[in-house]
């Protein structure tokens, strides 16, 4: 049941992977999800130094002995270290799934293929699916507007972006922006895709590591409660709509500088406020706009367990319509 080319590919059991989140997809999500029968990765750029990298993949070894990746951001703000350096210490581990993600991969290539790993490029646009698929990487994952973080400046929703991206690639395509329950789940495959990509969803389980009032906002908003921010700095990122983020549009509209944005757009106002404190009115927190489909707040596991069930109800529904 629900085997695909990406369950066959990287030895997990359901086509579902746990979006990686900077700063939280830490050891115990990423194992929870691996022990779900999922992917995962643990952000690399969460992870300064060397050793705490290292650190952190022989945690989520403590805790699970399924698969799960690192992801190397290729955004040079994001980047603690050079990304062969990063690259190298994933090798170093010997995790081999790795996930790259923010610019071309191309260089990297060469040192990716020698290792041996699973390489998965995640983008967000069809032309840029189909020129990473020439490349080489074993899996394309791409996102559509909708989703949480950084979508393109297209704007294009995954209803056409997801089949467009698989008719023009040959590697097995993960699909993210929109998906949160077994009915997308079932959609994405009608389209498709190999897997999906589900962020915001996991974000609202037992085991994520943000403070439990951003959950509980997660829970309460409608699907409207998102906006797009920094799209005057050609980087735009979808994130929960509140009066923080609002001014920074605002703003961004009366033709503020990046330097001018930065004490309203940095990490450390986002860390500081909703992450770490629960105050939801401090900084961007980077949602979807399914985060007007979470009502609940369950294990990885129980979610896992749903999706997969609702997944399986939708196949007799259609199975009968059929």
């Amino acid at each position: 049941m629900l085997e695909t080319k990406l369950t066959e590919l990287l030895g997990i059991k359901y086509p579902i992977q746990c979006g990686t989140m900077q700063g939280l997809s830490r050891a115990e999500l990423v194992a929870a999800a691996a022990n779900a029968g999922c992917l995962a990765c643990i952000p690399a750029a969460t992870f300064p130094s060397r050793e705490e990298l290292l650190d952190e993949i022989k945690k989520t070894r403590d805790l699970t002995d399924q698969a799960f990746g690192v992801n190397v951001s290729l955004f040079p703000a994001l980047m603690p270290r050079p990304p062969e350096e990063l690259i190298g210490t994933v090798i170093e581990a010997g995790v081999k799934i790795i996930e790259t993600a923010g610019r071309n991969p191309q260089p990297h290539r060469d040192q990716i293929a020698a290792a041996g790993l699973i390489h998965i490029h995640k983008c967000a646009r069809v032309r840029d699916a189909i020129k990473v698929d020439k490349l080489g990487v074993d899996v394309v994952s791409i996102v559509g507007t909708e989703c949480g973080g950084h979508p393109s400046m297209e704007g294009v929703t995954s209803l056409v972006l997801i089949p467009q991206a698989v008719d023009g690639c040959e590697k097995p395509l993960i699909a993210g922006g929109g998906f949160s329950d077994g009915r997308s789940l079932i959609i994405a495959l009608a389209m498709g895709a190999a897997g999906v990509n589900m962020g915001t969803r996991f974000m609202a389980t037992k085991e994520c590591p943000t403070h439990e009032a951003v959950k509980e906002k997660m829970v309460e908003v409608p699907e409207t409660s998102t906006i797009i921010v920094m799209q005057s700095l050609g980087n735009p990122s979808r994130v929960l709509r509140t009066p923080w983020t609002e001014n920074i549009v605002e703003k961004e509209k009366e033709g503020a500088t990046l330097e001018e944005l930065i004490p309203l757009i940095s990490g450390e106002a986002s860390q500081k406020g909703g992450w770490v404190e629960g105050n939801v009115d401090q900084g961007m927190m980077p949602v979807g706009q399914v985060v007007g489909r979470i009502k609940n707040i369950p294990t990885v596991a129980e979610l896992v367990e749903s999706i997969v069930e609702e997944a399986k109800e939708v196949k007799a529904k259609l199975d009968k319509i059929f």
